[in-house]
């Protein structure tokens, strides 16, 4: 591998998807500007992209196809040969005619796969599939040569061969064969689709007749004479049944997706449709490929929508006038009642079909017309909803107190939508039917005969949920149905839950003071709690309509206002009065949705009193910090306080924030940092870190008192030894870097916060001269660096540069640094390791600056200034060579992120790229060779600590010799990842470590047995350094610490080293048989 020239560079950039646009912009701009000054000409443009335009890699040869497609368009005026156009052109041509496997050479569609073919033709789909995003740049190419006028021209026979290679691939059988207009169109179109079972195909048909209808107005056109057969064709396949029980699975289009298109087709044929006729069909390869080229406005592209935006672009296109639609009565009276009489069909696809239809005819056919059929909508609505044929199923789980609180079947969904719709077009009408129902009247009439959830029969409580749901939609759907509903069924509900209610002129009251006599039974609860979530909802809905709902005048703010207090009372006695068994989990799960609905009205203070919602917020932190042991009600208050703090926040209700930020907030930082040691720790970490996903300013309070905690522990743990503080701190940083600080990092408000934390973590190490040794040393010791790299990958290149003088400051403080010319000699520090064959071990302290420095150097962007560099690098191999794999994580980072072109001379301690690599490496490291050392005769003024040495012999400590290897798999790793021609060396030393430790019969046989196990030790690491080189690591050297990333360096790799792996596997091959023979 060489390094990349400019060229190379930019179009890396382009191909490189993790770019930004302007970056990939910029790009193609300077690889223009290089061909149009001739400095690059078309035919070394394409020679260097060979690489990304044939690469397995989809998404790379698709970007590096379109780039050479861009380019030729911003080329138009560049003179090019007869000959390099027609290779160009050839080249785009072959990128089109992906869809032969579909169509094949006669031009007929395999519908149906055999058993026994099944996978194979399935394995071939997927893969055609995935190579349809390299079809855009093969537009783009093909159109930028079509429109060229001067300097060169596209030859009518490519032109030509272009337009056949794309129509002869069309899929669908008829459309591709000949340009055919009118009759013969039309027919061939109801030809392709008669019996089609393929859903790729079918959605592709369902289009095409959407836009023939647009295409051919006329009342005596070509389609009118087609016009039942079309429609016999449509109604075959209502309502779409997959027969293939996996069909959705191997197929990209669903069920729902060939429904819709269906629907839209049929509701077209009961409409009338007034249009402008057409001006002209479009012809000509240009105009052909201009309008494919407007299937790709988004990267989520399918195939029949690429055919259908054809279709459709081209009728904006030449349409004369706006198409102006318009509804006709003379099919309503048919189209209703038939769907209507579908929902009563055994398929629930077709009753879920005929639902959906009936949505779209209400929004159509307007409100008028609807409510000629509103009965019969509203009995089939409630049946389907009654009687969907799955239970409703209600969920207590802290997941669903942000949602529904139910899972519904999709007839039942579907039902519920349509009915908010009809609500919505018919308030009065609709909301009467409602109100004056017997069946949800009954009921509602039959609920308090059953105190629990329990005791209430199975088809009842079908029943009641589904009444719930049903006046949950109805109080939604709009203003004046909220209040009707409200009005009707809310006082009821109260009388059944024990608040004594007066029946006035206009509405109803109650003595607030009033003691509450007994418990609610399930059934009145869980509807009040429809209703007030409905009214809630409806409120949040908009800020417009939320000014419109809060009001003081409107009929169910008035009767909110005068029973939330006794609510809030109810709620809050049935979770004091609850017991984790399992018979109480449906009554505890409304009690605190019950709450939490009523802590979260917008308009401030006005339906809820200050008073009420406070006390709400001090009910669910109670439970928090007391009743820890009823699980199910301790999830379910911090899911609560999570809803509520979301609410307030976006609804920016700042009194209602600042309660809850002193309620809430305040007072879960204060419980980790207690010593209440009641709670469990785990517990107070997972309401800390749950509350703080509320909004932004709760987390910052939060980041910053858990911050200050751990603070206050390191310094226990440093100058007390405190055990204990040691655990909570393994806690907290394992609860910061896991769950605080993904959320965060996404927060730039955060980045003062993390710096500060970082540098408070470097003062008082710094003030710390003496650490105490086995308080979880280790496990405290990872957490911590953990947190300090994620921390400082956070950070800007402006704070990082504070931090890494900062963490250097305290680094020269250590025994290695402090010690008087302990850098001017690497070879008197291998001596000492050398004497031992055991791991050397630093003090506590040195051990604790040392990991968390490296842990600074791993997390820096490119950009960021490192100190010194020249001692960072000899501090760095020492450390590694004592056995601290970090170290070696930490230079491999360091190799990565150099700048190549830096002088060295900048600051004080700068060395340029060269330099650092002889000091790791050695003195004139050979970058030519392609086999080891001995075989081809690697020359060079070695340096004694140059690492490539210690593992090729230097060394006499076989643990020096593994540090080694351990150290250049992660240097290799770091220039393999930027493209660097060094790393080529680096696998060599790999190599010659296999063979040479391998080869064991040139020793003693006493050596042989002495020094067996450190060899077959130095041979694995020169095994493992592989793995090391090609794999991702989480640790380091990925995108979240900033890592330089060339596009394919793998791939790269692979091509450079291949054919020597191949050659030494011959020779290892021919020096066995030798040997073989001579025993």
């Amino acid at each position: 591998m060489t390094e990349p020239s400019q060229l190379t560079q930019h179009i890396e950039s382009f191909v490189d998807s993790s770019r930004s646009s302007t970056q990939q912009a910029a790009s193609l701009d300077t690889i223009v500007s290089l061909v149009k000054n001739d400095v690059v000409t078309i035919s070394s443009l394409v020679r260097e992209m060979e690489m990304y335009l044939t690469t397995t890699d989809n998404i790379i040869r698709a970007r590096g196809i379109l780039l050479l497609g861009e380019a030729l368009k911003c080329l138009s005026s560049k003179p090019l040969d007869a000959a390099t156009i027609h290779s160009l052109m050839s080249f785009f041509k072959e990128r089109l005619p992906f869809f032969e496997f579909f169509c094949g050479k006669d031009g007929v569609i395999p519908v149906k796969m055999s058993s026994s073919t099944d996978a194979g033709l399935m394995v071939q789909y997927k893969i055609l599939l995935a190579d349809w995003r390299a079809l855009r740049g093969a537009l783009v190419g093909c159109l930028a040569l079509v429109r060229r006028k001067s300097g060169g021209m596209v030859s009518s026979s490519d032109a030509k061969g272009v337009v056949e290679s794309f129509l002869q691939n069309l899929q669908v059988q008829s459309l591709g064969q000949h340009d055919r207009k009118g009759d013969d169109l039309i027919y061939g179109i109801c030809e392709a689709i008669d019996g089609e079972k393929d859903p790729q195909c079918l959605m592709l048909a369902f289009h095409i007749i959407e836009v023939l209808v647009q295409v051919f107005p006329e009342p005596c056109g070509p389609i009118e004479s087609f016009a039942s057969d079309l429609f016999g064709i449509l109604s075959s396949y209502f309502p779409i049944h997959f027969t293939h029980p996996k069909a959705e699975e191997d197929f990209e289009v669903k069920r729902d997706d060939l429904s819709k298109a269906l629907m839209l087709l049929m509701i077209m044929s009961a409409l009338g449709w007034t249009r402008s006729l057409l001006s002209s069909w479009i012809a000509g390869s240009e105009a052909l490929m201009s309008l494919l080229l407007a299937s790709y406005s988004t990267e989520d592209f399918s195939f029949p929508n690429c055919v259908y935006n054809l279709f459709s672009y081209m009728l904006e296109l030449h349409v004369q006038d706006k198409l102006a639609f318009s509804s006709s009565p003379l099919f309503e009276p048919y189209v209703i009642p038939l769907l209507l009489e579908k929902l009563s069909s055994s398929l629930s696809s077709a009753k879920v079909d005929s639902l959906k239809y009936l949505s779209y005819c209400t929004s159509k056919y307007g409100a008028e017309r609807i409510a000629k059929h509103a009965g019969a909508i509203w009995c089939s609505l409630k049946d389907a909803i009654f009687t969907s044929g799955q239970p409703l199923v209600l969920s207590f789980t802290p997941e669903s107190l942000g949602g529904l609180g139910c899972q519904e079947n999709e007839i039942a969904a579907e039902a519920l939508t349509l009915l908010e719709k009809v609500v919505i077009q018919n308030n009065d009408l609709f909301s009467s039917m409602i109100v004056g129902d017997e069946e949800i009247n009954m009921v509602l009439n039959s609920i308090s005969g059953y105190q629990s959830c329990n005791e209430i029969p199975s088809q009842s409580t079908q029943k009641m949920y589904s009444v719930g749901r049903i006046l949950y939609v109805s109080v939604k759907a709009s203003v004046a149905s909220c209040s009707r509903i409200f009005q009707n069924f809310f006082p009821c509900l109260m009388e059944s839950m024990g608040l004594p209610v007066v029946n006035g002129s206009k509405t109803s009251s109650f003595n607030d003071e009033c003691i509450i006599s007994k418990r609610p039974n399930h059934g009145s609860l869980y509807l009040c709690v429809e209703l007030l979530g409905a009214c809630r909802d409806l409120a949040i809905s908009s800020d417009d309509l939320a000014s419109q709902c809060v009001s003081a005048d409107e009929t169910w703010c008035c009767l909110l206002q005068r029973f939330s207090t006794s609510l809030s009372k109810i709620f809050s006695s049935i979770l004091a009065t609850s017991t984790d068994k399992p018979s109480h989990d449906a009554d505890v799960y409304l009690g605190v949705k019950g709450l939490q609905i009523l802590a979260t009205f917008p308009g401030g203070y006005l339906l809820v009193s200050k008073s009420t919602c406070e006390s709400i917020l001090m009910t669910f932190v109670s439970i928090i910090t007391v009743d820890f042991n009823k699980t199910l009600l301790w999830k379910l208050s911090v899911k609560a306080l999570v809803q509520i703090g979301l609410l307030i926040n976006g609804s920016n209700q700042s009194e209602k924030s600042m309660s809850y930020m002193d309620i809430v907030v305040q007072k879960i930082i204060s419980m980790i940092s207690s010593d209440n040691h009641d709670i469990p720790f785990q517990l107070k970490l997972e309401a800390i870190s749950d509350i703080g996903t509320s909004g932004l300013k709760y987390m910052l309070k939060i980041v910053t008192g858990v911050q200050e905690v751990i603070c206050a522990n390191l310094d226990e743990v440093y100058v007390r030894g405190n055990v204990k503080s040691a655990k909570v701190i393994i806690h907290l940083l394992e609860c910061y870097s896991n769950v605080l600080l993904p959320w965060i990092q996404k927060y730039e408000v955060f980045e003062d916060v993390l710096f500060q934390f970082v540098v408070s973590i470097w003062n008082q190490i710094e003030n710390c001269m003496a650490f105490p040794v086995g308080i979880c040393e280790k496990e405290l010791l990872d957490a911590t660096m953990k947190v300090m790299k994620l921390a400082v990958a956070c950070c800007s290149v402006e704070s990082q540069n504070i931090i890494v003088d900062k963490a250097y400051t305290v680094l020269s403080s250590s025994t290695f640094l402090s010690m008087k010319d302990s850098l001017s000699s690497l070879q008197a520090q291998l001596e000492e390791l050398e004497d031992t064959q055991e791991m050397v071990k630093f003090s506590s302290r040195d051990e604790w600056i040392h990991s968390l420095f490296t842990s600074v150097i791993i997390a820096l962007h490119p950009q960021t200034r490192i100190p010194n560099i020249r001692t960072v690098l000899h501090f760095l191999m020492i450390v590694l060579l004592k056995g601290y794999v970090m170290a070696a994580q930490a230079l491999g980072s360091l190799v990565n992120k150099l700048d190549l072109k830096t002088s060295g001379t900048e600051y004080s301690g700068g060395c340029t790229f060269e330099e650092a690599m002889d000091i790791i490496f050695g003195k004139n490291l050979s970058s030519s060779d392609h086999v080891p050392a001995e075989r081809s005769g690697i020359t060079g003024d070695w340096s004694e600590t140059g690492l490539t040495n210690l593992c090729l012999g230097a060394a006499n400590s076989g643990l020096l010799k593994i540090h080694s290897f351990v150290g250049l798999a992660w240097i290799g790793k770091g220039l393999l990842m930027r493209g660097h021609e060094k790393v080529k060396d680096i696998t060599m030393v790999f190599l010659e470590g296999l063979l040479s430790n391998g080869r064991m019969g040139a020793l003693p046989l006493e050596e042989n047995n002495c020094n067996w196990d450190m060899r077959l030790s130095a041979m694995k690491c020169s095994a493992d350094a592989f793995q090391v080189l090609l794999s991702d690591s989480e640790l380091c050297l990925n995108r979240k610490f900033h890592a330089i990333i060339r596009p394919l360096y793998k791939q790269r790799f692979f091509s450079t080293m291949m054919p020597i792996l191949q050659s030494l596997i011959i020779q290892s091959d021919s020096l066995l048989t030798r040997y073989t023979s001579r025993n």
